[in-house]
């Protein structure tokens, strides 16, 4: 069972991928069939979608893709700016295959400095994770400065909080039989421009 967690932080180390590896580690050393890793996108050279077909990226763009591709389970995280998830996570999201989380349990963690943009989550991350049919666990963290301290997660709440979230998103993973990916979804053939801004063939 692979669990594949995201922080999507622009900063090498930073509060959401301290809690994005909290949350992993935990369902790692309680579940012995999870296989954790945490991808530090600012530690990866994605290159800008540009909307060709994802098959067609090469280098860490394509590493990542693929990564999360295969992963059975995700957990995101972000830190919140302007009410938002990054533009790095953002980047990241456009070039995966429409596909590439089908089904799959989603656990989310948003990090930011206060209170300001709890709701980030309902109205910014859940929705994405629901475009690729995806679905988004029930229980997503957000924590904030004052669950930090000299650049460790403190804070006994938040810390159970993640811990519950993987719980989860394994749970789920663990009882379910068949895709459950509700609707279908339209076709939207991914076209690029050639030089001359035309629609290539």
């Amino acid at each position: 069972m692979k669990l594949i967690g995201i922080s999507g932080s622009p900063s090498s180390r930073s509060k959401t991928r301290i809690a994005v590896e909290r949350a992993v580690r935990h369902a790692a050393e309680r579940y012995p069939a999870v296989e954790g890793e945490v991808l530090g996108l600012v530690d990866y050279n994605l290159v800008f979608c540009d909307g060709r077909d994802p098959s067609l990226y090469e280098g860490d763009t394509r590493r990542v893709i693929d990564k999360v591709v295969e992963a059975d389970a995700v957990i995101v995280g972000t830190p919140i700016y302007r009410a938002t998830y990054t533009g790095i996570l953002k980047n990241l999201f456009d070039l995966l295959p429409n596909d590439a989380l089908l089904g799959k349990p989603v656990g989310l963690i948003a990090t930011a400095g206060s209170d300001h943009h709890f709701l980030a989550i309902e109205h910014e991350l859940k929705p994405l994770v629901g475009f690729f049919q995806a679905h988004a666990l029930p229980g997503a963290v957000y924590a904030k400065n004052e669950h930090f301290d000299g650049g460790e997660l403190v804070d006994r709440g938040v810390i159970r909080d993640l811990e519950r979230l993987a719980e989860a998103v394994v749970g789920f993973l663990e009882r379910q039989h068949g895709p459950l990916v509700g609707a279908s979804a339209p076709s939207i053939e991914r076209r690029s421009l050639d030089e001359g801004g035309r629609e290539a063939k």
